[in-house]
């Protein structure tokens, strides 16, 4: 069974560029052009997670949200948004939001987005999860490294990491980018965390010598498999 989202966005052209990349990833996509007929679908459908815009007719995304959990839905809610000013974002947040996400955002981030959050609410496996690296094949929603010689099992946050890895593979991601992403926050002492995770993937990649997280020192990392 695919998992339901429900999108919400009143702009057609990104509406069908963001629901066509969802659909791509396997996801049942319901699409509303204004708040109004996204409460209405929400109610009917109880999608596994909605992705609203906030500027919209008749019922903007943070009443939208309101309404969500005023009916004691708990699925996630993530804003995509052009609003970016804090207090913007901290009113999204005080809404219902579980995240928000700034447009103009990429399709890989938002997926991933999605399935971090779908897993935290403890949805169904998802089905677009699997990533092939060298001799590993490593399985984000179960949080499992396969290789020949047998099967790492993988923290949350470890997971988490080596996926933004994998979507971003040969790019150089910047350090505030993986703690903004995978911590919420890029503080020093989660700059020390993230440091030691890396390490900790690294270990688990060892053997394959063709699989590299090289450290561009002061800037970020990059996953490679030559």
């Amino acid at each position: 069974m695919k998992l339901k989202v429900l999108y919400a966005e009143d702009e057609p052209f990104l509406a069908s560029i963001v629901s066509d990349g969802l659909k791509a990833s396997g996801y049942e996509v319901f699409w509303a052009d204004d708040g109004r007929s996204a409460l209405e679908m929400i109610e009917n459908l109880k999608p596994d997670i909605c992705v609203l815009d906030i500027m919209m007719p008749y019922k903007d995304g943070y009443t939208v949200a309101e309404n969500i959990r005023k009916m004691q839905l708990k699925m996630p809610i993530i804003f995509l948004s052009a609003k970016s000013q804090p207090e913007e974002v901290v009113m999204g947040f005080k809404s219902g939001a579980n995240d928000y996400l700034r447009k103009p955002f990429s399709m890989e981030e938002l997926l991933l987005r999605i399935e971090v959050f779908l897993r935290r609410s403890g949805g169904p496996p998802i089905e677009n999860g699997s990533y092939s690296l060298g001799s590993f094949q490593f399985d984000c929603p179960n949080l499992t490294l396969h290789h020949p010689s047998g099967v790492k099992s993988l923290t949350q946050k470890e997971a988490e990491l080596l996926q933004l890895l994998c979507l971003n593979k040969d790019r150089v991601l910047k350090r505030e980018e993986i703690l903004r992403k995978v911590w919420g926050d890029d503080d020093y002492f989660m700059g020390r965390s993230m440091d030691v995770f890396i390490s900790k993937l690294r270990k688990y990649l060892k053997d394959d010598s063709t699989i590299q997280i090289v450290n561009y020192h002061g800037v970020g990392f990059k996953l490679e498999v030559k």
